[in-house]
């Protein structure tokens, strides 16, 4: 008999990666969901569908005791009330594994480490604990991940992993998109400062590895980062993704004053980045995780771009700004 796994969201992005992950390794599974969004497993019979609001306690409970999982991937456990819920609910599961962000970190450190308190995690007031915007982002997320602390504590397998921005197959935020969308259709394209600008990405696929990793040999009350073997720099970025769309593109870097010409400026361009973002992720990578070659990830993200209407365009300066900054570039060049 296959163990079961419960996927809590399932159908969008990772959550979506995170079921095929275990179907693949032989999990039977089920989500579980509002149903708000198109179901990409309707009519397998391999994946069963429950409908609920996670936020809804009790259906959650009840969902729990008809599935009866061993294991629990927590997809869309975006407050910390939703944390202590759940690992209160599935309190005697083999495994329950929060997904939980790198934005968690408060200290901008290089690398920014897991164990240890080197790097300390967001302060989340109570205010910022219900609040629903970006602003609070980091500090509900840093809650979870003592809301899982704390489970392990009182004896719950709980677990967090922690990701920085995800880019893959069926990305709806868009933001990679935004790059391989310039690169795929300009011959010139705009790179904010000097093209050295560091943040971590990782590939979905390898999120969803991780996620199985963590579920199957993890320990209790640890959080598990998760990046890219290796990060590049955004100017890097650019040329990984021309070898991708196996095109040829010119980069031409424009600073803050540049860019203030046409109003813009360095934050309107996505995946940057003022302050490096690096996560360590030895802890996973000692339980046997390795990450996707770029290559692969970044032809199979470019052919998900290329099947797709997600062009990223609405994520950072639209191309007719973009054209004006370059033709004033030129002119002082």
């Amino acid at each position: 008999m296959s163990d079961h796994a419960l996927v809590i969201g399932g159908t969008r992005f990772i959550g979506r990666h995170t079921v095929e992950e275990f179907l693949d390794a032989g999990y039977d599974v089920t989500i579980f969901n509002r149903g708000n969004h198109d179901n990409p497993f309707a009519g397998d019979d391999r994946v069963a569908h429950v409908s609920g609001d996670r936020t809804n306690e009790a259906e959650l409970r009840r969902a729990g005791l008809d599935i009866d999982p061993d294991v629990v991937v927590d997809c869309v456990a975006y407050y910390p009330r939703d944390v202590h819920t759940a690992t209160d609910i599935f309190s005697d599961v083999d495994a329950y594994v929060y997904i939980s962000s790198g934005a968690a970190y408060g200290d901008e450190r290089i690398p920014k480490r897991e164990g240890g308190g080197e790097t300390a995690l967001c302060d989340c007031s109570t205010e910022q604990a219900v609040d629903d915007s970006m602003d609070s982002y980091g500090p509900r997320k840093a809650e979870g991940d003592r809301a899982v602390f704390a489970a392990a504590d009182r004896g719950v397998n709980a677990m967090a992993v922690r990701p920085p921005v995800v880019y893959g197959p069926y990305d709806y935020t868009e933001r990679f998109n935004y790059w391989i969308d310039r690169v795929e259709n300009h011959d010139r394209i705009v790179v904010p400062g000097d093209g050295t600008n560091l943040w971590h990405l990782v590939y979905v696929q390898d999120v969803a590895s991780a996620l199985r990793t963590v579920a199957e040999e993890g320990a209790a009350g640890e959080a598990y980062n998760v990046g890219d073997g290796h990060a590049p720099v955004l100017g890097e970025w650019v040329e990984l993704l021309a070898d991708a769309c196996d095109t040829d593109v010119e980069t031409v870097h424009a600073s803050e004053r540049e860019l203030g010409a046409v109003g813009l400026s360095l934050d309107d361009f996505p995946i940057y980045r003022g302050y490096p973002h690096l996560l360590e992720t030895s802890k996973l990578r000692s339980l046997g995780w390795e990450s996707t070659p770029h290559e692969t990830a970044l032809a199979e993200t470019v052919e998900d771009y290329r099947n797709s209407e997600r062009t990223g365009r609405d994520n950072g300066p639209d191309r007719e700004t973009e054209a004006r900054l370059l033709d004033v570039l030129e002119t002082v060049q």
